[in-house]
């Protein structure tokens, strides 16, 4: 329950996902005595985007991610992939020290080794993937990486996509032994309960922060409704988190703070289509990702993954793009038209007609039939049968639309950190890669709201042990020794 004795809080986490526990977390494990709450609106945590069906569950570390690596000059370029793999193997190694402490007990409740491919079709993209392969097999991080345009060794990576394949195919692939899968509602349930169990720091379910204003005495306070008694609560904070996914945007726009101006979001839901017979689940061990259609947008890279799900092996076929007016899927089919303010009209018509692509591919998208799904799982797997597969609803992703000098508004596929001047509160907005990249991005939020904390020689010395190539000039052998601890401690 909420410590009564408690007057102002440190710092409130709004949203019971992975951003809210793992900034909670790292927090009490830098300065133990910080009082923190955590406010969920829902009756668990990890129910929205951090829950396992809601999300592709791939460890995002650009090993397979093409969006990841743009052509460039008649080049590739691969520094975007080196950042989101740094990032994750940050989230690897702060993960490992919990595991390394005794605070995470199961790693493979929540993380398992699945090889990542690259699989392309067309001479075009054969020459791309080739590129790639040469340009990631130079560095350090990507050093392992296979490639091949040959039949048989495609079939060893992947036997049921190669099912019925011939030489006359044009197609190759890139591999990744140390791809990871991952249970992020898994993960978030037991940070969660670390909080609560070992530093006395439960989250409260049921509880809607209604509004976040200024205080007089401390910087903040939050207007919270508890969703099941309709009684209403004020806390003082004198820092505040905004990580509720889809529904941080319609919370941020009622902060007084100038940062928060001009920004939009544009809702996009998700479907997968599930494998329900084992015998076709089993012979498919990989994450295959494949290229987005000319003109689609990066969320709509086409993939065939093995999941493990509450200690099930699942097989998905997607993404398939759905939308809805609602910011959560939990949430009002009113949230739309709710954030659409006067200082964010001008950029999200601005984006709107920069991104007419995107919405010609929703409205593809939403007219797909069953069979039209399976006609494209069928570019994967081509003897697929209807009645193997099903369709489950994914979660809700709000894109960030913000304002572009050029176009008057841009809408971005990323995360971003909008923070107060003065750090003291903060709201995370985006998707994906988000949760992989959840250690990195929190970090960042520290440096704004408590750099005491995280700057001091305590909290630098603490931090080293926790995430030791945060902050450092990343050597081949930093990197290889942490990835090997990593892999240690994580039993991949």
């Amino acid at each position: 329950m909420i410590n009564k004795s408690v007057k102002n809080f440190d710092l409130i986490c709004v949203g019971g996902g992975i951003m809210s526990a793992t900034l909670a977390l790292i927090t009490k494990l830098l300065k133990p005595e910080l009082d923190i709450l955590l406010l969920e609106r829902l009756d668990r945590v990890a129910q929205e985007s951090s829950a396992a069906w809601n999300n592709a569950g791939t460890g995002h570390s650009a090993l397979c991610e093409l969006n990841y690596c743009p052509e460039s000059d008649g080049g590739v370029d691969i520094s975007k992939a080196i950042d989101i793999c740094n990032q994750f193997e940050i989230s690897k190694q702060f993960w490992a020290f919990l595991v390394r402490e005794g605070l995470l007990k199961d790693p493979k409740s929540f993380i398992n080794p699945v090889k990542h491919h690259s699989w392309v079709h067309g001479e075009d993209n054969v020459i791309y993937l080739k590129k790639r392969f040469l340009e990631m097999k130079e560095h350090f991080m990507f050093d392992s990486i296979e490639f091949t345009d040959e039949i048989d060794k495609m079939r060893e990576w992947f036997p049921l996509i190669m099912e019925d394949r011939t030489e006359d195919d044009v197609m190759a692939a890139s591999r990744m032994d140390r791809g990871c899968e991952m249970n992020y509602g898994a993960l978030t349930e037991q940070l969660f309960a670390i909080l609560e169990n070992d530093f006395d720091t439960p989250v409260q379910c049921n509880m809607d922060v209604l509004d976040v204003d200024p205080d007089e005495k401390v910087e903040w306070f939050a207007k919270v409704k508890n969703t099941v008694t309709d009684e209403l609560f004020h806390f003082d904070a004198h820092h505040i988190f905004i990580g509720a996914g889809g529904g941080s945007l319609l919370l941020l726009q009622k902060v007084e703070i100038d940062e928060k101006e001009g920004y939009g979001g544009f809702p996009v839901s998700g479907q997968w289509l599930v494998c329900k017979n084992e015998e076709i689940i089993k012979q498919h061990n990989a994450k295959v990702y494949s290229k987005a259609g000319p003109g689609d947008p990066p969320m709509s890279t086409p993939h065939l993954d093995t999941r493990y799900i509450n200690g099930k092996r699942e097989l998905l076929f997607g993404p398939f793009a759905g939308f809805s007016p609602k910011f959560l899927k939990e949430g009002s089919n009113l949230d739309l038209f709710k954030s659409v303010k006067l200082d964010n009209i001008s950029p999200m018509l601005g984006a709107f007609w920069k991104n007419l692509p995107l919405t010609k591919y929703l409205i593809e998208q939403l007219a797909m039939s069953f069979e039209d799904r399976m006609d494209e799982l069928r570019k994967f797997a081509k003897g697929a049968k209807n009645e193997d597969w099903e369709i489950i609803h994914a979660g809700q992703r709000v894109q960030i639309i913000k304002e572009d000098d050029y176009t008057g508004g841009e809408l971005q596929f990323g995360t971003e950190v909008i923070s107060s001047n003065d750090g003291s509160i903060t709201c995370l907005l985006g998707a994906s890669p988000g949760a992989s990249t959840a250690v990195y991005i929190m970090l960042d939020v520290l440096e704004k709201a408590f750099p005491e904390v995280i700057n001091s020689p305590e909290g630098k010395e603490k931090l080293r042990s926790i995430v030791p190539t945060y902050k450092t000039e990343i050597t081949p052998e930093l990197f290889n020794e942490n990835l090997e601890r990593s892999k240690k401690h994580l039993q991949l």
